[in-house]
């Protein structure tokens, strides 16, 4: 199940992109703005909107640690930005000027792409703020782009209908027509998927396009077969141009956003549609799952960015790092633990607890004492820092088992004083009247609301104690 959850109406004129960090979501817009939201409350960050370009900003997306935000513009530049504290880092011009119509960062945040409307692929190099490449794609815009998992490729697809995929040193590795009327996006899974019978590991991909379809690629990248793509299916959901695709965390699920205004969740493995969202007035023009929580984004030209929350039963993008359970947790590799470092803003610490071979079991065991004397963390700040990251980790174990309709559907957190709104859904009687207090619409379903009286829900506040009282025998 999706639940609308969230509307954010902050925007002036149609919403183009709108990308996920650990923290934070990112939003952007004809309106030459970008906006930054928390991912805890959805209010926009204080430094926000980021003002720089001078025509419509195009796409934007984070760094993997989350500490920079790329956009890029008409206007020809793609900007970095601190989201710490919205200052501006670097304004980088494209080669002729172009307008910029997508930007990527790669894996290691070594470079970020940039893909222009006169078909210009630059790499910029992110610590140098150097151009490191530049290639060009024929007879079209660049419009899409995605990096493999792994770095070693990416892959452009361009308003004729190419999709190019080349290598980390801009060579260009393959060429193929795939969509009729052009390519509007592509996304690679974070997740390879194996062939038992050869022993190869594809990347999976899919592409969109102005042709109302959506299609699902197996990558294969070998040194001694060079470079094979493979259809493996094709989605027709949509009765329009799709306009944006882009796969859940765990590679399971793909969602997309057309001109037909609907939003289409699909399971990977089967196609088969799992959902159709259908709230959106406009053209659905982005969609984007977050990486450490059940929430998906969709952005149209309706001004709005909708935010669902998605059903953790599902295999959906919502089984993640922060909802896995305590073993799951003790079976993390040192990569697992390297990513939730990354995650936290912690990336500083992936050298180190990579030296010292810290997997998820030695993790959930670190104390004041061991980050000291054992990691040489002298910082008093930064143990404090790690460790009350680790403490949220525990406390996010425990709280997996937390009953849903226990839970408040603004905040996620177990109701204390539940009160029941005129829209029939429970709510935690701050947070509801937080909600009222700025608007007149149901959180659940965007709705109005006919009165803004909260009753008090006695019934549900007597079961939450009953099973807290329970805990903890």
């Amino acid at each position: 199940m999706a639940t609308l959850i969230h509307t954010l109406a902050d925007h002036r004129d149609d919403v183009n992109y709108c990308a996920f960090s650990s923290s934070y979501l990112a939003t952007c817009s004809l309106d030459k703005t970008i906006r930054v939201y928390s991912l805890s409350n959805f209010a926009e960050l204080p430094y926000s909107p980021l003002e720089g370009h001078r025509y419509a900003v195009h796409c934007c997306c984070f760094s993997p640690s989350g500490l920079v935000l790329a956009s890029c513009s008409t206007d020809g530049t793609s900007a970095l930005w601190d989201t710490r504290d919205g200052r501006k880092l670097a304004v980088l011009e494209q080669p002729g000027a172009s307008p910029v119509r997508v930007c990527r960062f790669s894996p290691e945040a070594t470079y970020l792409l940039a893909g222009a409307a006169d078909g210009s692929v630059v790499l910029w190099n992110v610590r140098s703020l150097k151009l490191y490449r530049s290639g060009k794609v024929k007879g079209g815009s660049l419009m899409a782009c995605a990096f493999s998992p792994n770095g070693n490729f990416f892959v452009t697809g361009s308003s004729s209908g190419d999709l190019t995929i080349w290598d980390d040193k801009m060579r260009c590795l393959y060429n193929e027509k795939v969509h009729d009327l052009g390519v509007t996006c592509c996304d690679i899974s974070s997740h390879p998927v194996s062939d038992s019978e050869n022993g190869f590991k594809y990347f999976q991909m899919a592409s969109c396009g102005q042709d109302n379809q959506i299609k699902l690629w197996l990558i294969l990248f070998a040194d001694f077969l060079g470079v094979q793509l493979k259809c493996k299916c094709t989605l027709n959901g949509h009765s329009a141009p799709v306009l944006a695709c882009a796969f859940s965390c765990d590679g399971q699920m793909i969602v997309s956003g057309s001109v037909d205004k609907c939003v289409i969740i699909y399971e990977t493995s089967t196609g088969n549609t799992l959902h159709t969202l259908s709230q959106h007035t406009r053209y659905v023009t982005t969609c984007a799952f977050a990486p450490h929580s059940p929430l998906l984004a969709t952005g149209s030209m309706d001004k709005t960015v909708h935010i669902w929350q998605l059903d953790l039963k599902q295999p959906c993008a919502g089984d993640t790092v922060e909802n896995e359970s305590k073993v799951a947790i003790e079976d993390w590799s040192e990569d697992d633990v390297s990513a939730w470092l990354c995650a936290q803003d912690l990336a500083d610490f992936v050298g180190l607890f990579k030296m010292n071979n810290i997997d998820g079991k030695e993790l959930l065991n670190l104390t004041k004492e061991s980050l000291a004397n054992e990691l040489k963390i002298e910082s008093l700040g930064l143990r404090s820092k790690v460790l009350q990251k680790i403490e949220e980790l525990r406390m996010t174990m425990i709280s997996v088992s937390v009953p849903d309709e226990f839970l408040c559907p603004i905040t996620r957190e177990l109701m204390n004083d539940p009160v029941i709104a005129t829209d029939g859904y429970s709510y935690e009687r701050e947070a509801m009247e937080n909600w009222i207090s700025n608007r007149r619409s149901s959180p659940m379903t965007n709705l109005p609301l006919h009165s803004l009286t909260l009753t008090p829900n006695r019934t549900l506040k007597m079961a939450i104690s009953r099973w807290l009282e329970a805990q903890k025998k």
